[in-house]
């Protein structure tokens, strides 16, 4: 019997540097840019888009700098696990390295659900009543998981191209959104009157509720870092993918929530499928409805992609915290034959597909999709607190300025303190909203239980793992 040997940092040396710029710039599009989330915002109505605008200025923008300027200081697999290990010590990496993780088992069957509903438009019209069978969801939900984790366990060289279709799969749709609605405007005029004060906040249960799901919508730039050892030179090819992805995504959120209002009013609008709904309205209108079946089949390629970018990113995550003792040694194992992280990846995957299916219990299928994406928004967000906590501290080390290869955030100390405090701001607020129920939620006391409970549960889960891993580490001293 062949004893395994634990692995250590040198198991990172294996690891193959296979993504360039655009692969970089292709995975950001992929995992940051959701048409759900432009359904979403059409769903809540006009106000949107000072919402968007909003959050891009507060948020977004804030954010992206942070980013940059940690990336390119230390580029090192793990991203926010490793930027909050060096700056608040292993404990406190270890939080926000296991919320990040486990934040997935809630966020991908929100995301399959999403990306299943927009699937069903590939057959036209017809796939307005499909995207609301159950049954049809979920399945077609397990089958994209499939395929996500197939092709990141076989390596990023093969991966990569699933979520660079994705990027291009999710970009493109939008744009024949957009091109669709002008088109429809300039025949028949919009479905949406906008005026300025239709387009400023409207504060209702629903409009709380929905505020920490635009800044959600905002997050993602930072899940490549945690692949920065398989970047060809990541201390140049983040930043500049950070930028222009940043850029392309900020505008199409913005741009795209006017399309689709231009061609459904907000109450018909599904906060999942609403963009292809949109779009099979306006195709038919102008009388060529094969187009919006050929977006529907590119936002199929699209949402597989962004599946496969966050299963490839997030399981670098656990990947680490395995290499450092802090989870089972098995998380930091290196496949034979494909080297990637792959018991990372099929664990993530088995979670999240027993969630998806747990989450369908006493519930509306848009109530389900809400409840899931609420728990993902807290758990995902803890992180970022200690990533805007992270660039503050870590901006007093003196290898800030001397370190020629470093994105700065401009404004010297004040600059970081204004971007991080900002961030943390936002952050803190889309966590309280997270627990205030939609308006349609069929039993808001449930909902709000059943979100803070699935929170707590997975923290406590994760400090457990915390505490065996310390002691086996101590024992091992």
């Amino acid at each position: 019997m062949t004893i395994p040997v634990p692995p250590t940092a040198d198991t990172k040396s294996q690891l193959r540097k296979t993504m360039g710029f655009w692969d970089v710039l292709l995975f950001n599009i992929a995992t940051v840019l959701g048409p759900r989330w432009i359904a979403a915002a059409g769903h809540n109505g006009t106000s949107s888009i000072s919402l968007w605008v909003l959050a891009a200025l507060l948020f977004f923008v804030p954010g992206a700098l942070v980013i940059n300027e940690l990336s390119s200081r230390f580029p090192e697999e793990g991203g926010i696990y490793a930027w909050t290990r060096d700056a608040f010590g292993p404990f406190h990496g270890f939080i926000a390295g296991w919320t990040y993780w486990i934040y997935t088992v809630f966020y991908f069957p929100g995301l399959l659900l999403a990306s299943a509903s927009m699937s069903a438009y590939v057959i036209g019209e017809r796939g307005a009543a499909l995207a609301q069978d159950r049954t049809y969801l979920v399945v077609c939900s397990l089958c994209l998981l499939l395929i996500a984790v197939v092709l990141n366990i076989i390596g990023l060289n093969i991966g990569k191209w699933l979520q660079n279709a994705g990027g291009v799969g999710t970009y493109a749709p939008l744009v024949i959104l957009v091109g669709v609605a002008v088109a429809v405007v300039w025949r028949h005029g919009s479905a949406t009157h906008f005026t300025v004060a239709n387009m400023m906040p409207t504060w209702n249960w629903d409009t709380i509720n929905f505020w920490s799901q635009i800044a959600f919508a905002f997050t993602g730039l930072e899940l490549v870092s945690c692949m920065a050892e398989e970047v060809h030179n990541p201390r140049k090819t983040l930043p500049r993918a950070v930028f222009g992805a940043g850029a392309l995504i900020a505008l199409m959120y913005i741009v795209g929530t006017f399309a689709i209002l231009a061609l459904v009013p907000a109450a018909d609008l599904d906060p999942q499928s609403g963009v292809f709904h949109a779009i099979t309205v306006g195709t038919v209108a102008l009388r060529i409805g094969f187009l919006g079946v050929f977006a529907a089949m590119l936002v199929t390629a699209g949402n597989a992609g962004g599946v496969g970018s966050t299963v490839a990113g997030v399981a670098r995550v656990p990947f680490q915290v395995g290499i450092d003792r802090y989870l089972p040694a098995a998380f930091g194992k290196i496949h034979p034959k494909w080297k990637t992280p792959y018991i990372s990846i099929l664990v993530q995957a088995a979670l999240s597909g027993a969630i998806l299916l747990v989450s369908q219990i006493s519930e509306t299928t848009r109530g389900a999709y809400q409840g899931l994406i609420d728990v993902a928004i807290i758990l995902y967000f803890l992180p970022f607190l200690y990533m805007f906590a992270a660039v503050i501290k870590l901006a007093s080390r003196k290898d800030r300025t001397a370190n020629t290869h470093a994105v700065l955030i401009p404004g010297g100390r004040l600059g970081v303190w204004v971007c991080g405090g900002l961030g943390a701001a936002v952050v803190l607020l889309g966590i309280f909203v997270s627990l205030v129920p939609p308006g349609d939620s069929s039993n808001k006391w449930l909902f709000e239980v059943k979100v803070l409970v699935e929170t707590l549960i997975s923290i406590f889960i994760g400090l457990v793992l915390y505490w065996r891993g310390a002691r086996a580490k101590q024992a091992e001293l």
